[in-house]
């Protein structure tokens, strides 16, 4: 059974930075792609960003380009999500997300396992 594990959200004012982890468990995490999702309050679940198993792709949403970065260290299967000059409508619970063998990046049916989030709030 695989398990993802995020941690590192929290409550940060306008303009600070927070770094979110997720440790994976339970399958060959170097094979993976792995993901970031979020979803506010009233709003659908959108994508953040994502890496290839190898960590040489990146993908981010408009929205968090140039704020945000997405890295991974496959020997401590964990990747990590830095986020700078934070903003109120980054606030969200935001969700961890891997993906075996599927193609596909931004749709969140393409990810296999997901984690059960973290909470992420930013003030003004």
């Amino acid at each position: 059974q695989v398990q993802l594990v995020e941690s590192g959200g929290g409550l940060v004012q306008a303009g600070g930075s927070l770094r979110l982890s997720c440790a994976a468990s339970g399958r060959t995490f170097s094979s993976a792609r792995m993901g970031w999702f979020r979803q506010a309050p009233g709003k659908e679940r959108e994508f953040v960003s994502a890496i290839s198993w190898t960590g040489v792709s990146t993908y981010y949403a408009d929205s968090v380009k140039g704020r945000f970065t997405i890295s991974r260290d496959n020997a401590k299967n964990t990747v990590y999500l830095q986020m700078n000059t934070l903003k109120p409508e980054d606030t969200a619970v935001y969700y961890c997300a891997a993906q075996w063998g599927s193609s596909g990046t931004y749709s969140q049916s393409s990810y296999d396992y997901w984690g059960q989030g973290t909470q992420v709030t930013v003030s003004s």
